[in-house]
């Protein structure tokens, strides 16, 4: 295509006209997309409730979508808003707030809400209410490459006003629903990219019938090289009905393996009616091999003769091997014996999974024997996998004697765990039953509060440990947390193993579109008390986790009932975990001094060092005056770089991150080169917000 349009373009007599043309054509190139096209969109302009309204920031009207304008200035309550044309409108404060349009830098702190301490050292999980996208952002400081998992359960995009675009609702109408979904999705996964670790981690996005082809496309994009697979989940075995549709039963999720990563094996492979796993016990494989390859032709060298005794049953030789085409009468039958061939079902001639003088070893050794035999030449034969004999070397399983045959019995040892298998692509248990172990588990944790389609807790629990079963100190994060199911279903997981994993949920505090209706008819606006108090963060993400933790309700009355399936027990025992409940917040880089910048980037220092322990909130000592440095047992931070040498002295060994504060990068580097070999250095500026400002492109 491009050498036509070379040609064509040199059938153009007008020199300048040529010129304009290929600059054109080469423009049109550029943007060309394959794969997966779709319409981009601005990135989404977010409303900053929070930030401070002063002269040079741009502002909306708090009821309408309009277009923002720039703030000229502030007095007496009143902000002079500077329109098109130069045209100006004085508006009381009250009426606006702040929005954070594409490429304008804004600065992420946090604001600590409150905490739980019921896990001893363990490092906390850690709830942010936040718009994901500048979350994860602000992530990049604390996390990059170091997520183990990430689970996400997104809007499903279904049209029914679920999600916002821009601050507008999508719905059904909307020409650029998908497109607005999949740029959307695209900005947040290739965040979420970054956070991950490229050498070992796993990808979980759960998603229906809506968008799962589309989501497909997207995810090969972005993560060009990891293993992908999706997963069908019954979550309603009974059906949901539809019109002209067949009944809904379940939804999809994709598994996204990076790097090294891969499932972790489990004693329940989530499909078969009977466990895989069941530990009571040892299988017998069929010497018959069935499914694809399976036929004489296929392996000529695996078609031969076992031949029985008449006389005790037992195996006694094999034929061997000859060409396809050699019929089976042309084999030599000893007397006193019955040849038993590899036939097939239908009649056809099949083979064998082993060669005669592997299948002789086996006989030898009494791992192998016959099961049902006729004169007619078919049989079965059964013999010991290498698994299973792997897991008799290991005494995983026991020889206990040998059968009438001269077989071996085997069990498996009284102590032997389950044995493990990789869960299939298509799960049915009743344990996922969305309706059963998602909502109506969460109207026993939280009472007379609603949340639409929560996940079953047991899925989501089954859905991580085939990512994180083995990683008992694994970081997993969810940034579509919604009612909290991810990080009860990771404490659910540090229970059943003594593990340490953390969650970091982000959720927004978004009221449905419903109730924003509700919250407006009666003088209420986004920010004001009682808005925010019905938000998702506040209303069911907090209140859950909270009630996981301690095993208590938001009115204080013990949660009744008791959890199910892997691990049975009240749910008013709670968890030995740590929690931590943060707000993003957007500072003002004008009216911000250092040393009350601190305290709003302080949680990030903290959970950069791991998240466990105290926090060093305070740059402030007991008399008011500035700190040279400041410590924890698992990190410090050098305010005073003169002081690095009693700073480096006594920072203690236990201390895995320290933080420098100087402009200076020969100071830092010659500070970082003191320290113990097994403390990273991180370098923070003077003022604290240039290192953490975002949104600055995507």
């Amino acid at each position: 295509m491009a050498d036509e349009l070379d040609v064509l373009l040199e059938k153009v007599d007008d020199a300048a006209l040529r010129a304009d043309l290929h600059t054109a054509i080469q423009r049109v190139k550029a943007k060309r997309s394959f794969g997966l096209v779709f319409e981009s969109h601005l990135p989404e302009r977010v409303r900053l409730p929070d930030h401070p309204i002063r002269r040079g920031v741009r502002v909306v009207h708090r009821d309408a979508d309009d277009e923002p304008r720039l703030v000229g200035r502030v007095k007496d309550g009143s902000a002079t808003l500077i329109g098109t044309g130069g045209s100006t409108e004085d508006v009381d404060i009250c009426e606006l707030v702040v929005v954070a349009d594409f490429g304008q830098a804004i600065y992420p702190g946090l604001t600590r809400l409150g905490s739980i301490d019921r896990g001893d050292g363990k490092p906390a999980h850690v709830v942010i209410n936040a718009e994901n996208h500048h979350a994860l952002e602000a992530l990049q400081f604390t996390h990059a490459g170091r997520v183990d998992c990430i689970y996400i359960d997104p809007p499903y995009n279904t049209g029914a006003r679920d999600w916002k675009y821009d601050n507008d609702y999508v719905d059904a109408d909307d020409g650029y629903r998908h497109s607005k979904w999949l740029a959307f999705m695209e900005r947040r996964l290739k965040l979420a990219k970054q956070l991950l670790n490229p050498d070992d981690s796993v990808l979980v996005v759960t998603i229906d019938e809506k968008e799962f082809p589309r989501l497909g496309m997207l995810l090969e994009q972005i993560f060009q090289g990891a293993k992908i697979q999706m997963v069908s989940i019954v979550i309603n075995a009974p059906g949901q009905a539809r019109k002209q549709e067949l009944a809904r039963v379940n939804e999809f999720a994709y598994f996204v393996f990076i790097g090294r990563a891969e499932p972790v094996p489990t004693v329940d492979d989530l499909l078969n009616e009977k466990p895989s796993g069941n530990p009571s016990k040892v299988r017998w494989e069929s010497l018959l091999r069935s499914g694809t390859n399976s036929r004489r032709r296929d392996s000529p060298a695996l078609f031969y003769p076992v031949f029985i005794s008449r006389e005790n049953g037992r195996i006694c030789g094999t034929g061997e091997p000859k060409p396809v085409t050699a019929p089976r009468s042309s084999w030599m039958i000893p007397p006193g014996v019955v040849a038993v061939w590899p036939i097939k079902n239908d009649g056809s001639e099949g083979r064998w999974r082993t060669s005669p003088d592997y299948l002789r070893e086996l006989v030898a050794n009494g791992h192998a024997r016959v099961g049902k035999w006729g004169e007619d030449g078919r049989g079965t034969i059964w013999y010991l996998g290498r698994s299973v004999l792997r897991r008799i070397d290991s005494d995983e399983v026991r020889v206990v004697g040998t059968d009438e045959q001269g077989a071996v019995v085997v069990e498996p040892a009284d102590d032997a765990e389950p044995r493990r298998t990789v869960a299939k692509t298509v799960w049915n248990r009743p344990a996922h039953h969305s309706g059963w172990h998602g909502s109506a588990l969460l109207r026993t944790l939280l009472p007379d509060r609603e949340f639409p389609f929560p996940k079953s807790l047991y899925a989501v629990e089954d859905a991580l440990r085939i990512c994180v079963g083995n990683r008992p100190d694994a970081v997993v994060l969810d940034f579509f947390a919604g009612s909290g199911t991810t990080s009860h279903a990771v404490m659910r997981l540090n229970k059943q193993d003594g593990g340490q994993r953390q969650s970091i949920l982000v959720t927004n505090n978004e009221v449905s579109a419903e109730e924003a209706q509700l919250l407006r008819s009666a003088g209420h606006h986004q920010g004001d008390s009682r808005w925010e108090e019905r938000g998702i963060f506040e209303h069911i993400t907090r209140p859950r986790v909270e009630a996981a933790v301690t095993g208590f309700t938001p009115a204080g009355e013990s949660i009744t009932g008791s959890y199910k399936f892997t691990d049975e027990f009240p749910m008013s025992e709670g968890f030995e975990e740590n929690v931590e409940f943060l707000k993003l917040t957007y500072l003002d880089p004008v009216a911000v001094e250092l040393d009350r910048a601190f305290m709003s980037v302080a949680p990030l220092l903290w959970m950069r060092s791991g998240g466990a322990g105290p926090m060093l909130d305070q740059r402030l000592d007991a008399a008011g005056q500035p700190k040279p440095y400041a410590f924890t047992a698992h990190y410090g931070v050098l305010f005073n770089p003169d002081q690095w040498r009693a700073f480096v002295h006594r920072l203690p060994a236990t201390a895995g991150t320290a933080f420098i504060v100087t402009d200076s990068p020969s100071t830092f580097a010659g500070i970082a080169a003191a320290l113990p070999e097994q403390v990273a250095a991180v370098r923070l500026y003077e003022n604290y917000l240039t290192t953490f400002a975002i949104n600055r492109g995507w």
